[in-house]
């Protein structure tokens, strides 16, 4: 699954990047957001989706964010490896990081495809 969903992700992250670079950190941080449903499942972009979410909370000043991160870069590093994911869960610290959420029906579409052998 993870070689089928990489490349949603890394176009997420990619997008996410641009605009961070033009400074729309607001957008840039919802394709993280987007990102973060697409790679939870998988301990690397999980992780990777939260430190560039800390990166964005940074640029911010948003201490909230910074700490919210730190916590969920922590959880996604040890949980997930044993499927401890709150499934549709944004990732932001704005949310509860245990608080599954609805799958954007575009997301929920790549990611039933990504299961499919």
């Amino acid at each position: 699954m993870s070689v089928k969903i990489k490349k949603h992700i890394d176009a997420e992250v990619e997008r996410a990047e641009k605009l961070a670079a033009e400074g729309d950190l607001a957008s840039a941080f919802r394709h993280l957001e987007r990102a973060h449903v697409l790679g939870q499942a998988i301990t690397f972009e999980h992780a990777r989706v939260h430190w560039l979410m800390l990166k964005i909370g940074w640029r911010r000043k948003d201490f909230r964010e910074i700490f919210g991160q730190i916590f969920r870069i922590a959880g996604a590093s040890t949980k997930t490896p044993f499927g401890i994911y709150p499934t549709g869960n944004t990732g932001g610290a704005n949310v509860s990081p245990f608080k599954p959420m609805p799958v954007p029906e575009d997301l929920h579409l790549i990611l039933k495809q990504a299961k499919e052998v």
